[in-house]
């Protein structure tokens, strides 16, 4: 990942971006038909006569109608109605010019698409250099607060840190001199001790993590050190070690000659799983965690003696100066259009093809708007946010388990702009401050939920919106609306939505914005924090109990979730 300084050599992420080279998906879904089970059928009922189902059957004699009783099960009665207190859902901003929007029409059903929202889902990036800073302790309650804001987040440590500035020693050997760093980004050791400490957050945020070994210099003794002490330390938290990050562009950045190539990877990556494997048998080989798709395949096909998890990586809008593919430069008006999701389903739909083949679990390891370096017109912005929500959630709906999004421990003034959090202080001074940028609370809108099971659903109208449905555990169902039309000229948005039941209850958070560019407005529930309890939100305005037709209307610019406790 691309930090405040370019990679030398090609663009690092042309095969992460490329609109063209999967076929984007037609967003306007024929809206499905569903019977609920009581109400399919009546049940016939004749003493002595069997009624013959079938139809325009002109052998079948007439039943007499006088004895055949016809019995419609009727619901089960509600209970009271309880007092509601409702949302107040903020309007669009006065004086808009409240363009109108196509009404959407949700259809929700009750069976599954087969795939889940997991737990865990949705987590950070870093660079592997980020594991030596003393902020990532469970004794900081800035840090444990901020992450907290994950649900029970995956932690991984990569970045371009790992092959070029980082150093693993358990002997506490002085650091190479081949290493590289500079004053924003300098060479770092990082021992078991360091490990120790990371693992007291890992503790109290009830996280996971995933730890990237050194590919560039090759060392797999020295990899199996460090994959054996981390195995002792995070134990089950510990969900996998990959090797090397992105290789696929190591040719072309320096990282090793221009003669390299994926087979040279597969023949390394051997000799790094085999060593790690005789160390610590039960951690996965998370790979190849590339950006380009010739390396998916080989990955999965290759014969390792531990588990693999298949990875990725994924920039969509990496054409930094948009010569190539204009679609591909990182601006609002390319962010906020029906391509970028389209394309986002359609590339990792494509990903998904060999893992599947091969029986593999698919993460995104490395996640964001984009690969360039430097600010651009998506950074630090709400429509970042809603990007954001509408990526994780379109992700595990198509089958991916686990989403990690580059962020960075810098501080916010000077720091890399798409980071999900950055650290207070002036410029590489940090002081103990961790703040959230907009596309956090996009993320936490997400990592909030339930994990679940995602339901088929159709939706018709609304514009630029996305929907999902998910029934969790304890029977409820949670509805998310991502009403990504303009908040700044676009009217509220009527919604129907038929649910696969009868609500008794209807809980409410929403995330908002003034604008798309807006850098400080993304609030949930009005508040720059994490969505409440379920039990603690307020109600739908409007809310019919015990109708499965609902009706309401949603601000532009807003995620929205809403979660149904369906009568029995």
């Amino acid at each position: 990942m691309p930090e405040n300084t370019p990679v030398p050599g090609p663009d690092p992420h042309a095969g992460s971006r490329g609109a063209d080279s999967v076929r984007p998906r037609d967003r306007r879904k024929p809206r499905r038909k569903w019977i609920a089970g009581t109400a399919a059928a009546a049940v016939v009922i004749a003493a002595g006569i069997t009624v013959p189902l079938v139809l325009n059957n002109d052998d079948a004699e007439p039943a007499d109608a006088a004895n055949v009783e016809t019995v419609v099960e009727s619901p089960a009665p509600l209970p009271p109605a309880p007092e509601f207190t409702y949302y107040n859902q903020a309007g669009p901003p006065a004086g808009s010019p409240l363009n109108a929007v196509e009404p959407l029409a949700l259809n929700v059903e009750a069976s599954s698409t087969g795939t889940f929202l997991q737990e865990g889902l949705v987590g950070l990036s870093l660079e592997a250099t980020d594991l030596a800073d003393p902020a990532l302790s469970g004794d900081n309650p800035e840090m444990v607060q901020s992450l907290s804001g994950l649900g029970k987040p995956l932690l991984r440590f990569g970045g371009n840190a790992v092959d070029r500035r980082f150093f693993w020693t358990s002997t506490g050997e002085p650091l190479p001199g081949n290493l590289k760093g500079d004053k924003a980004h300098p060479v770092r050791a990082v021992t078991p001790g360091d490990l120790e400490r990371v693992a007291t957050l890992l503790e109290a945020i009830d996280g996971t993590i995933n730890l990237t070994v050194d590919l560039g210099h090759y060392d797999p003794a020295r990899a199996a050190d460090m994959a054996g002490h981390a195995a002792r330390i995070f134990g089950d938290r510990l969900v996998g070690i990959t090797v090397g990050n992105e290789p696929n562009g190591y040719p072309h950045n320096g990282v090793r000659d221009e003669g390299w190539t994926k087979d040279d990877y597969l023949t390394e990556l051997k000799a790094y799983a085999d060593a790690i494997y005789a160390a610590a048998p039960e951690v996965k080989i998370i790979g190849p965690g590339v950006y380009t798709q010739p390396w998916w395949e080989p990955f999965t096909k290759v014969d390792l003696p531990q588990e693999k998890i298949f990875s990725f990586h994924h920039y969509p809008l990496s054409v930094c100066d948009g010569k190539a593919d204009p679609f591909g430069e990182p601006t609002l008006a390319n962010l906020m259009a029906q391509r970028i999701h389209d394309h986002g389903d359609g590339y990792r739909e494509a990903a998904l093809e060999p893992a599947n083949a091969a029986g593999l679990e698919t993460w995104i390891t490395e996640a964001g708007i984009s690969a360039c370096p430097g600010s651009n017109e998506t950074t630090k912005t709400h429509a970042s946010a809603l990007w954001a929500a509408d990526y994780a959630l379109g992700g595990a709906q198509l089958g991916i388990t686990r989403m990690s999004f580059h962020s960075s421990l810098i501080t916010c003034t000077g720091g890399p702009p798409m980071s999900a959090i950055c650290t207070g202080g002036e410029y590489l001074q940090p002081n103990g401050e961790v703040n959230e940028r907009a596309n956090f609370f996009g993320l936490s809108m997400v990592a909030e939920m339930a994990p679940g099971e995602f339901l088929k659903s159709a939706e018709e109208g609304g514009g630029l919106s996305h929907s999902y449905a998910v029934r969790h555990d304890d029977g409820s169902v949670s509805v998310i609306i991502i009403n990504a039309n303009n908040p700044e000229t676009d009217a509220q948005m009527e919604v129907t939505l038929e649910l696969p039941g009868r609500p008794l209850t209807a809980a409410m958070s929403q995330m908002t914005g003034p604008s798309y560019a807006s850098e400080d407005g993304t609030l949930i529930d009005g508040q720059p924090a994490e969505p409440g309890p379920v039990a603690e939100r307020l109600t739908l305005p409007g809310f019919e109990y015990g109708s499965p037709t609902q009706t309401f209307s949603l601000t532009a610019g807003t995620v929205t979730v809403l979660n149904f406790q369906l009568q029995p």
